[in-house]
């Protein structure tokens, strides 16, 4: 059982994590890779692409590199796999990675070559090795771009329906209700949060609050880091919905979307199935903002999307033909004819 502490200033500080965070999916993408053949079922389709795809660019090195440094079968895994920054994406995750103190690079995998044998490599790495150290850091790269990025709109929705349900707990019945509402993954009995855990602990907050991660692929059990002076985070499991793996059915309808609107443009469409900015867009699918905006300009002008202004930002989300199109749902009485003014016939595959 881990027990978090908390104080009035800590309450105060509670933070639920705006969108899924690169770095934990990632290493906990590898979690679920190295889960037995089968392995659980809700990810199977994922499992069989993520493979493929690793295979076929070549990346069983870069992904045991990462697997060896936080498996998913240890107690501990070092904090510094798993910076701060990330908040802010990949590329800030990896810089705040790559300047890693050498100090806390040997501190950490002492530590973890107490619990888990380690490659000599990985020794070299905690000596402060840069040239191993960048091979870290292309290496989260590199997994991310192949094995979460390429649907990172569906990591999105899952996350972010418990997200909004968080949030309207937390709009209805304060930090307290928030906090009482995992029940029965953590239960809150003030001051302490009661999360099982594979270890008996206790971690006292001291005012710094903690970020909460929704996370798709944490399983069963929350994680926090280890070292308690650090900013606090706790990665937990969100439910996934049965429409979340991916079937033959809707396989073959993403083909189709891809053919009819284009592959990056149906992506947008897909990633409108939760609410987002521009460059929440951006990041998630890995393109640029006025390319983001570009495409959710075509689909607005079809009536597929809507935009409306939030203080300094525009949000964008699926308009009910949207939601349609995309779930399969398109009434059969008014069929799309070639060459007619379709709702759909401006838009142009890219």
């Amino acid at each position: 059982m881990l027990r978090i502490h908390f104080t009035a200033a800590d309450l105060a500080r509670v933070h639920l994590a705006r969108e899924p965070d690169p770095v934990w999916e990632t290493l906990l993408s590898l979690h679920q890779l190295s889960a037995p053949r089968q392995g659980l079922p809700v990810f199977a389709h994922w499992r069989r692409t993520a493979r493929a795809g690793l295979a076929a660019k070549g990346l069983g090195g870069p992904a045991r590199m990462l697997s060896v440094l936080a498996p998913a079968s240890a107690s501990y895994w070092p904090d510094f796999l798993t910076p701060g920054a990330s908040a802010d994406g990949i590329e800030a995750a990896v810089e705040e990675l790559r300047a890693t103190p050498r100090s806390r690079l040997r501190r950490e995998l002492d530590r973890m070559a107490g619990v888990h044998r380690l490659p000599r490599w990985a020794h070299e790495l905690g000596a402060g090795d840069r040239t191993l150290m960048e091979e870290v850091a292309t290496a989260f790269r590199l997994v991310h771009r192949t094995v979460v990025a390429p649907d990172w709109a569906g990591t999105a929705r899952t996350t972010e329906a418990d997200r909004a349900l968080r949030t309207r707990t937390l709009r209805d019945r304060g930090v307290h209700g928030l906090l009482d509402s995992f029940r029965p993954l953590m239960v809150w009995r003030p001051p302490v949060l009661h999360v099982r855990y594979p270890e008996d602990r206790d971690l006292h907050l001291g005012g710094r609050g903690v970020r909460l991660i929704p996370s798709h692929f944490c399983w069963n059990t929350p994680i926090a880091l280890a070292d308690p002076t650090l900013p606090q985070v706790l990665a937990y499991p969100v439910a996934h919905p049965a429409t979340w793996a991916p079937e033959v059915t809707r396989d073959r309808r993403g083909e189709a979307l891809a053919t009819l609107l284009g592959r990056t443009r149906a992506r947008v469409l897909a990633c409108l199935d939760t609410t987002a900015t521009t460059g929440e867009i951006a990041r998630r699918l890995g393109i640029s903002a006025p390319s983001a905006s570009e495409h959710v300009a075509a689909l607005r002008e079809v009536d597929l999307a809507h935009s409306r202004r939030d203080g300094t930002h525009v949000v964008h989300t699926l308009t009910p033909l949207g939601a349609a199109l995309l779930s399969g749902d398109l009434p059969t009485q008014r069929p799309v004819v070639p060459g007619s003014s379709s709702l759909l016939s401006p838009v142009v595959r890219r």
